[in-house]
C-alpha cells in the first residue's frame, strides 16, 4: 500500500490537460479499497483511545480520579495531566499555526468546553468508551466569556489578518467621500459560527517502532502534520513518518493536527503499541477549530449613476484569547470594486471558545455575504439592475494596490451568467411574482478570491519500461489530485495516462504545501509540469549524440513527445527504448513551484479568480419556507486542468454557499460555552432535497501571470458570493431583507406581505 499510487486508464497523453478524465482513484473508492486514516492496520493489533472532554467552559480541575476506569475491562492506559509526558510548547515564532506544537493535557486549567482532560486507551473502542465514562472529574468553575453579542464592543486590533494580510487599509478620505455621496447604504450584517464538517471524522493511527513513529492521519498538509507532531513530542521530524494517501474531506479543518493525533502519538509511545483515536461527530464541534462569528458593517456611497465614491468594510469577530485568529473577512473587498475612497478593518473579541481556524474559503465567504448583500441594497436604493450596478463599478487596476489585474473577467461572468439564466425575467419589484403559493425571486452576486502560490516540490521518475511515477507529499482531499497530476504528467511526457502512477501523502516524498487555500492543484501541477520539462531536456540531450537512435542529429527543439514516442519530423523512437538505453536504472528529476513572495508576478499583478452567481428561490407565502429552485454560477479561473473535477468543485462550493445563506449556524449556550448544535441533526447542512438544478460554467482562460500552466485555484471560489445571491433572491421574492445569517423562518415570516384577497 506504500504511497497508494494511482494510474490512469489509457488516455493518449498529449493534450490530455483540461479533458473531463474520470477520477483515477474512483474504482478504489467505490469498491471500498481506498484506505483512510482510521482504516489502516498494523503488525501489532492496535489499541483504541477515547477522549474525555471537560464539561465546563472555563476553570480548573480540582480532582480527577481514574481508578475505576483503570480497573475496567481491557483498559491499558488512562492519560491525564498527571502522567502525560513533557511536551514542546506552542512556539509563536513559527510563522504558521499549523506547523507549531500542539501540546495536550499539560495542566489542570480548562480553557473551553470539551477540552481534553483525559484519554482512555483500551483493547477495543467499546471498552475505551465505556471506561471513559468512569473517569471522575471535579472542577472549580470560573466565569467565562461566551456571548459575542454582549461583548462585541470589547475588541482589540490584531497585528495581522490571516494569510499575512494587513489588518486595516485606507485609501483616499472615506468620511469625506461618504458624506458627498448622493446615495448611501450603511448596514450591519452578522454571520454565525460555522464548522467544516468533513464526511470523514478526524482520526489517527499512531504506530511506534523503536524511536520512530508512523502516523496515519487525515491531514491536508503532511509537512505541517509532521512538523507539529515532532515539535510536540520533541523528536527529530525525520523520526515521524506521516501517511495520508486519502482524506475524506477537510474544508480547512485538517490543515493542522488536533487532539486525536497528538493524544494517539503520546499514548502509542507510552504503551509501545499502535493506538487509534477518532473524534466522534459531537467532539468535532469542540476539538476542531471553527469559523468565527462576525459582525460586519458595510458602508457604500454612490453617485446617482451608481458609481461608488466611497466603500468601507469593518469586521469584528471572535477569537480564542490564547490562539489568535483574525479571519481576513474584509480583505476580499479590497480588490472587488472601484471606489476612490476606501476603508477596511478587522477587530477581535476574545471569547473562551475553541480557536478560530480556516473554514471553506476563509474570509472571502463570510465577507462576500455582507458586501454582496449591501450591493443589492444599493441597487434597490438606486432602482438599478444589480448586474448593471456591478458592471459600472468594474475597476481598471486593483483599487488599493494600484497594480494591474493579471487576468480579470468578472464582467464577462456577469453578462454570460445573466444571458444563460434569463436574468431579463427578474421581477423588477420585490414580492410581485407568484407561482401558486410561492413568492418567486431572483438574486445575483459577484465572486472573487485571491489566488495563492506556495512552495511545492514534486519528483517525476521514468523507468526503463517507459512508465512514469509522480511523488509528492501533496494530499487528495477528494478534489481529484491523483487525476489532475496524472493528466499533467501524461501531457508533459507524451504518455498514455495508464502509464503514469501518482503517489501522494507520505512525508518521505518531496514537500508541498498540501491541499488548502485553493492552491494545491495549481502548485503541484506546475511542479509536475516543470519536472517533466526537465526530464524531456535530459532525454533529448542523451539522444542528440546517440548514433543508435533514429533521432540522432535531428533538431531536438522540434521534438514532440506523444503516444509513448519521441518524434522529430517523420522519425520517431519509443520513449521506453530511449530510457532503457541511456538510463537502465531509470531517470528522475524534480520540479518546483516558488512561494508567491519569491515570484515577481505576485507583486506586479493582482491575481484572483472570479465568478457570478444567479439564484431563483421560492418562498412560501404563509410559512416563509425558502426553497432554492435553480442556481447558476459562471466562473473565470484561468486554465482548467480537468473539466469534470472543476465543475464538481464549483458546484460543491455553491452548495456550501446555499447552506451558509439558509441553514448553517453554530449556536453557543452562553451559560456554559458549549455548542448546543453539536451533531448533524442540529447543525444543518444542505441535503439532496435542498439542492435542485445547480450548474457551473467555466469560461475559457489562461492566466500566464499565475504560473506556467495558466491555471488558478477553483475549490473555494464556488462558495464566494453564492450565499449572497440566495439572500438577494429572497429579498426579491418577498421584500424582506434579512441581515442576520442564516435566513431562517422566524426572520423572514414577520415581514411577508399580507395574504392576497
Amino acid at each position: 500500500m506504500t504511497g497508494q499510487g494511482m494510474t490512469g486508464r489509457g488516455d493518449s497523453g498529449q493534450g490530455v490537460i483540461g479533458r473531463a478524465v474520470h477520477r483515477v482513484d474512483g474504482p478504489l473508492k467505490v469498491t471500498g479499497r481506498a484506505t483512510y486514516a482510521y482504516e489502516h492496520g498494523a503488525d501489532d493489533r492496535p489499541l483504541y483511545g477515547y477522549i474525555v472532554g471537560a464539561t465546563i467552559g472555563r476553570g480548573r480541575l480540582t480532582r480527577i480520579d481514574t481508578a475505576n476506569a483503570e480497573r475496567a475491562p481491557g483498559v491499558r492506559l488512562v492519560l491525564t495531566h498527571h502522567n502525560a509526558p513533557e511536551q514542546g510548547p506552542r512556539d509563536a515564532s513559527v510563522p504558521f499555526e499549523y506547523w507549531r506544537a500542539q501540546p495536550m493535557l499539560t495542566g489542570p486549567d480548562v480553557h473551553h468546553y470539551g477540552e481534553p482532560v483525559a484519554l482512555v486507551v483500551a483493547a477495543t473502542f467499546e471498552q475505551a468508551r465505556a471506561a471513559a465514562g468512569l473517569v471522575e472529574v471535579a472542577y472549580e468553575e470560573r466565569p467565562g466569556r461566551y456571548d459575542f453579542a454582549a461583548l462585541k464592543d470589547d475588541t482589540y486590533v490584531p497585528k495581522v489578518a490571516n494569510a499575512g494580510l494587513p489588518t486595516d487599509t485606507a485609501v483616499g478620505d472615506f468620511d469625506a467621500g461618504f458624506r458627498s455621496a448622493a446615495v448611501t447604504v450603511d448596514r450591519l450584517y452578522t454571520t454565525p459560527y460555522e464548522f467544516s464538517m468533513p464526511m470523514e471524522p478526524h482520526a489517527c493511527l499512531a504506530v511506534p517502532q523503536g524511536e520512530e513513529l508512523t502516523v496515519h492521519v487525515s491531514s491536508q498538509i503532511v509537512d505541517a502534520a509532521q512538523a507539529s507532531i515532532a515539535a510536540t513530542l520533541r523528536l527529530d521530524p525525520a523520526r515521524i513518518h506521516v501517511v495520508s494517501p486519502y482524506v475524506g474531506g477537510g474544508f480547512g479543518s485538517k490543515l493542522g493536527v488536533h487532539a486525536e493525533t497528538i493524544l494517539a502519538a503520546l499514548a502509542a509511545r507510552m504503551v509501545r503499541r499502535p493506538v487509534k483515536v477518532a473524534l466522534t461527530r459531537q467532539q468535532i464541534f469542540h476539538l476542531v477549530g471553527l469559523r468565527p462569528t462576525s459582525r460586519q458593517r458595510v458602508r457604500l456611497g454612490a453617485d446617482r449613476d451608481g458609481r461608488l465614491v466611497a466603500l468601507a468594510h469593518d469586521v469584528t469577530m471572535h477569537t480564542n484569547p490564547d490562539m489568535e485568529y483574525a479571519e481576513q473577512t474584509a480583505a476580499t473587498t479590497r480588490s472587488l470594486y472601484a471606489a476612490p475612497h476606501r476603508l477596511t478593518s478587522h477587530r477581535l473579541t476574545p471569547l473562551d471558545l475553541p480557536r478560530g481556524e480556516d473554514v471553506r474559503s476563509p474570509g472571502d465567504a463570510p465577507g462576500l455575504l455582507a458586501v454582496e448583500s449591501a450591493m443589492d441594497e444599493l441597487a434597490d436604493a438606486l432602482d438599478m439592475d444589480p448586474v448593471e450596478l456591478r458592471i459600472r463599478n468594474e475597476p481598471t487596476v486593483d483599487p488599493e494596490r494600484g497594480v494591474p489585474y493579471s487576468d480579470r473577467h468578472l464582467v464577462e461572468c456577469l453578462r454570460e451568467g445573466a444571458r444563460r439564466f434569463g436574468w431579463e425575467r427578474r421581477p423588477t419589484r420585490p414580492a410581485s411574482v407568484r407561482d401558486g403559493q410561492w413568492l418567486v425571486g431572483y438574486g445575483t452576486a459577484a465572486a472573487i478570491r485571491g489566488h495563492f502560490q506556495m512552495p511545492t516540490t514534486v519528483r517525476v521518475r521514468l523507468a526503463a519500461d517507459g512508465t512514469a511515477t509522480v511523488q509528492s507529499d501533496m494530499t487528495d482531499i477528494g478534489t481529484g489530485t491523483y487525476t489532475i497530476l496524472t493528466q499533467v504528467a501524461a501531457d508533459g511526457l507524451g504518455l498514455p495516462t495508464d502509464r503514469v502512477r501518482v503517489e501522494l501523502g507520505r512525508s518521505e516524498f518531496p514537500t508541498s504545501m498540501g491541499s488548502g487555500g485553493s492552491w494545491g492543484a495549481a502548485n503541484s501541477s506546475t511542479a509536475v509540469h516543470r519536472a517533466c520539462h526537465a526530464l524531456r531536456k535530459r532525454l533529448l540531450a542523451a539522444m542528440r549524440e546517440d548514433t543508435r537512435s533514429a533521432l540522432c542529429g535531428l533538431p531536438s527543439e522540434k521534438a514532440v513527445f506523444a503516444d509513448g514516442r519521441v518524434r522529430i519530423g517523420e522519425a520517431s523512437e519509443a520513449l521506453s527504448d530511449l530510457v532503457a538505453r541511456h538510463f537502465p536504472d531509470g531517470v528522475q528529476t524534480t520540479g518546483e513551484t516558488l512561494a508567491m513572495t519569491d515570484d515577481p508576478h505576485y507583486s506586479a499583478y493582482s491575481i484572483h479568480t472570479y465568478g457570478a452567481h444567479f439564484a431563483e428561490v421560492g418562498v412560501d407565502a404563509d410559512t416563509a419556507e425558502i426553497r432554492l429552485r435553480r442556481m447558476l454560477g459562471v466562473f473565470s479561473v484561468g486554465r482548467v486542468l480537468n473539466a469534470k473535477t472543476a465543475r464538481s468543485q464549483l458546484i460543491g462550493g455553491m452548495i456550501w454557499g446555499v447552506g451558509a445563506a439558509l441553514q448553517e449556524e453554530g449556536v453557543v449556550d452562553v451559560r456554559t460555552g458549549a455548542f448546543a448544535t453539536r451533531d448533524l441533526a442540529h447543525y444543518l447542512v444542505p441535503v439532496h432535497a435542498d439542492i435542485p438544478a445547480v450548474d457551473a460554467v467555466v469560461l475559457d482562460g489562461y492566466d500566464d501571470k499565475a504560473n506556467a500552466l495558466g491555471a488558478k485555484g477553483i475549490g473555494e471560489l464556488g462558495i464566494c458570493g453564492a450565499g449572497a445571491a440566495v439572500a438577494n433572491a429572497v429579498f426579491n421574492a418577498t421584500g424582506v431583507r434579512v441581515r442576520d445569517f442564516p435566513l431562517t423562518l422566524e426572520k423572514v415570516l414577520p415581514g411577508l406581505p399580507p395574504p392576497e384577497e
